[in-house]
Parts: C-alpha cells; structure tokens; sequence
C-alpha cells in the first residue's frame, strides 16, 4: 500500500475535539476502501489540517473524506519516507 499526507483547507478555529471527531469518523469507514488513517495535525490559527494514511489510491482516500463531509483540498503521495 502507498503512503498519502492529505491537506485539507478553511478549517480556521478547528479544536481538538473536533479534529479527533473527523478523524474518529474516519476511521469508522476507512476498510469500506482498504484505507488506514494514521495521524491527523491542525492548525487552527492557518485553518489547515493534515492526514497521514495508508492507501490503495488517492481516490480512495478522497471518498473516505467526502462520505465523512471534509473533503481534501489535496491528496499527495509520501514515495519516500526515513
């Protein structure tokens, strides 16, 4: 499986309650896609959210976030990783 870091945009005043509910929601679907969410990082203040997952696809990781109602801005593939 590949490694994706998706961005996710206009999340300003985010908090970690709700950060952990989105990815909870996450979670709770994510082998519907064979996909495996890792970690997820806000920034509040910039309004950007970050989500570490194992994939099949990007697609895969960008239906997950739209059934789950935050959809990625971006979706990039981690090749490399140390």
């Amino acid at each position: 499986m590949a490694v994706f870091m998706d961005v996710h945009t206009d999340m300003e005043g985010i908090t970690a309650d709700q950060l952990m509910e989105a990815h909870r929601a996450d979670l709770a679907i994510e082998a519907e896609e064979g996909v495996q969410f890792k970690q997820a990082w806000a920034d509040p203040e910039a309004g950007t959210v970050y989500c570490l997952s194992e994939a099949p696809s990007a697609e895969a990781v960008q239906r997950i976030h739209e059934r789950t109602g935050h959809p990625a801005a971006e979706i990039h593939p981690v090749p490399i990783s140390v």
